[in-house]
């Protein structure tokens, strides 16, 4: 039984090799034309099913590949120009705040005159402790402090400014 099998196997790898054809009729031809067109189709779908697969695993190696050297780019760009971006707004900062604390204390002097002794040296320690102009790398330190006592003169002329710039 396994013998027959074996013959019947390898005289139907004859047919489908195309040799021993000669006995056939033109029905077990056009049988075996439709089973080596099936295989053939099968054959056709793997091979395509392979190449589809490997098209994508390449498109995904190029855009990983890509976006790692985009990000490297845009890094390195990002780096150089962020870094000269921010220093030069870092500069402008600087110089505004030394504006701002020059007319601070001007505003002060005009406010508050030279009479009062602390004022006086509250102004000088505003100018000494935001004077920026030598090193524009200086950080700016803050801090409070208690309100300064103004004597009945000085609170009485403001309301009276505050008066007649109301009226």
């Amino acid at each position: 039984m396994l013998r027959q099998q074996l013959q019947n196997l390898q005289e139907n790898h004859r047919k489908i090799m195309g040799e021993e054809l000669s006995g056939l009729s033109v029905k077990e031809l056009q049988s075996l034309e439709n089973q080596l067109e099936m295989s053939l189709k099968g054959v056709r779908m793997k091979k395509d099913q392979i190449l589809i697969d490997e098209i994508q695993e390449l498109n995904q190696k190029v855009d990983s590949d890509y976006l790692a050297t985009h990000r490297d780019l845009f890094s390195q760009f990002f780096t150089s120009t962020n870094g000269s971006l921010i220093h030069q707004e870092n500069v402008e900062l600087y110089k505004k705040v030394n504006l701002i604390s020059q007319e601070n204390g001007e505003l002060n002097k005009k406010a508050f005159g030279t009479r009062d002794v602390n004022g006086a040296n509250r102004n000088a320690s505003l100018s000494n402790s935001l004077s920026l102009e030598g090193d524009l790398h200086v950080a700016v330190h803050l801090q409070l402090c208690q309100p300064q006592q103004q004597n009945y003169d000085t609170q009485a002329r403001a309301t009276k400014l505050g008066r007649l710039q109301l009226n």
